[in-house]
């Protein structure tokens, strides 16, 4: 049977460590996905900076489940040699926060429903980014996102399939639903066998017919289904929290793919939103 392990972008909850910890805690939750700290990203650090993290994070008994490093969220005429860099930085920040799991994504192209012109250049920087990490013994983690390669069901599959399932991937309901994919069971079925960890937010439609954000649960997501299902794996799943029900220091700069036009501030303040959807998921954990 499987065991789901809670984590969280704690960034939501507040941009200082010393807040996000004690949101952590608050809310019962051990781990973190590492994403903004004191305003900036994890993957711009400097070591020294994410010594003083770890020591912070240890001495308050919290975990770092993955890097949400921005790995990937370009285009694929930016500099790409730069990114390989930054993947390095990265990866000797995951090395000092104990960390082996580094969130990324494929790199935004001109039309995710024509992706045939654009494989081979995707393909390509993928696994120059793979070889840097199996190198030096850390996970790349896909998450699909919009405006990505790997937004689609197929997007995914693809990279999952032509690197023989050592590129990892990240389940995300909201970015499927929010993509007009449905996450379940339609992408859950495909994908189930080979998921690694999940981010945890939900989508779907308001009462005015926008669309936007919602805790697990009460949106299109069917995350009680998801989780009868998932049980009969015997993994274990690290679920992050992403509320994503408030705006939230850096939010335009950490979603280029537009999640903040979903983002309709249903809560007075960030720390309520993330107490909401910390509720929600534990309803199903």
């Amino acid at each position: 049977m499987a065991e789901f392990i809670l984590s969280a972008f704690a960034d939501e909850y507040a941009p200082e460590l010393d807040l996000q910890i004690e949101g952590l805690k608050k809310n019962g939750i051990g781990f973190m996905e590492i994403r903004g700290v004191d305003g900036t990203n994890v993957s711009d650090l400097s070591l020294e900076q994410a010594h003083e993290v770890r020591r912070k994070l240890d001495a308050a008994g919290i975990g770092v489940s993955a890097i949400g490093s921005p790995i990937g969220k370009i285009g694929l005429d930016d500099d790409f040699e730069a990114h390989l860099e930054k993947l390095r930085h990265t990866i000797a920040v995951a090395k000092i926060l104990g960390c082996d799991r580094i969130r990324m994504f494929s790199f935004f192209v001109p039309d995710t429903h024509d992706l045939a012109p654009v494989r081979d250049a995707v393909m390509e920087r993928l696994g120059r980014l793979l070889e840097i990490a199996e190198a030096e013994g850390v996970y790349l983690c896909h998450e699909n996102e919009r405006g990505i390669y790997g937004e689609s069901v197929e997007g995914v599959v693809d990279i999952l399939r032509t690197f023989d399932g050592r590129i990892k991937c990240v389940f995300d309901h909201a970015n499927f639903i929010t993509s007009g994919i449905e996450a379940f069971p339609y992408a859950f079925d495909v994908l189930c066998d080979d998921i690694f960890y999940m981010h945890i937010k939900d989508a779907g439609h308001a009462p005015d017919g926008s669309e936007q954000i919602f805790p697990a649960g009460d949106g299109a997501g069917n995350f009680e289904a998801t989780f009868r299902r998932l049980r009969a794996y015997d993994k274990t799943f690290y679920c992050t929290l992403e509320p994503h029900l408030a705006v939230f220091g850096g939010l335009d700069a950490l979603e280029a793919a537009k999640h903040d036009d979903l983002v309709k501030n249903q809560y007075a303040t960030n720390e309520e939103a993330f107490g909401v959807a910390a509720a929600a998921i534990r309803r199903y954990l």
